[in-house]
């Protein structure tokens, strides 16, 4: 499995991992701003982006197993990762995968838990919705709502860029994901065992992640931060806020795990 990914800058690997129908290209703006500072590494998760797959099914597991041989034909050490939604996921597999061997972990709205049966509920409707109808009527309906109501027409810009990014999302890729997001293990322990620093960016109005539900992450990581009137896509939503935010995570919790 190839990994498609780019690569910025020089010292300790900062990783960023990508959402669901995202790819690499989301992460432009943090790039630029921590790779005169670290080596910045944004790899295309398989099945989105330029890294393609082409089975039925996928793991988060397999997918950390993947990450973990890249990581490991690099030669990178002590990688510090910071996953968005699904990204975070991912990390959290790598966490558990990996443990020490990681310089940090950064959840950027996502979660320690698994599906419960309602979200499991949307996963299945979705398989049938993208089964009928497919990726492009799909992607036009999710994104959208992943940002505040009130805010769309200011971020019109924002969410036609992650539109365009999501249409490229394969539907081999788009269906396993969606399984695989479904199906994944609760790992609230690994998170709160993972010795490395740890960190937790949450929307207040985020529609994904349940503003409840990131509360309870917060006992158990380093740094915990809230950003008011932002859904799902703070990256986008708050960009220079979000920077600033990883950057203070990183300057406080990181500069010794090098």
């Amino acid at each position: 499995m190839e990994i498609a990914y780019n690569d910025l800058g020089n010292g300790q690997p900062l990783i960023f991992l990508h959402g669901f129908c995202e790819s690499k290209e989301m992460w432009k703006a943090f790039e630029e701003a921590f790779s005169p500072f670290y080596r910045v590494l944004c790899p295309d998760l398989p099945g989105f982006g330029e890294s393609r797959w082409y089975e039925e099914e996928v793991s988060l597991e397999q997918v950390a197993v993947m990450l973990e041989e890249w990581m490991e034909e690099l030669q990178l050490e002590k990688p510090i990762l910071i996953g968005h939604s699904l990204g975070g996921y991912v990390g959290l597999a790598l966490a558990e995968l990996m443990g020490e061997k990681l310089g940090g972990l950064g959840l950027f709205h996502s979660t320690a838990f698994a599906d419960d049966e309602e979200k499991r509920g949307v996963r299945n409707r979705t398989l049938a919705f993208v089964e009928k109808y497919g990726v492009e009527k799909f992607v036009t309906s999710f994104v959208p709502p992943l940002f505040p109501d009130y805010r769309r027409e200011e971020l019109q810009d924002k969410i036609d860029y992650v539109l365009r990014l999501a249409l490229k999302t394969s539907y081999p890729g788009l269906m396993a994901y969606t399984k695989a997001m479904r199906d994944r293990k609760e790992r609230l322990e690994v998170l709160k065992s993972f010795r490395s620093p740890k960190m937790m960016i949450a929307g207040q109005v985020d529609a994904a992640i349940k503003l409840e539900d990131s509360r309870k992450h917060e006992a158990f990581v380093d740094f915990y931060f809230e950003l008011p009137e932002t859904g799902h896509m703070g990256m986008f939503e708050r960009e220079e806020k979000t920077i600033e935010v990883v950057g203070k995570f990183l300057d406080r919790y990181c500069s010794s795990t090098v």
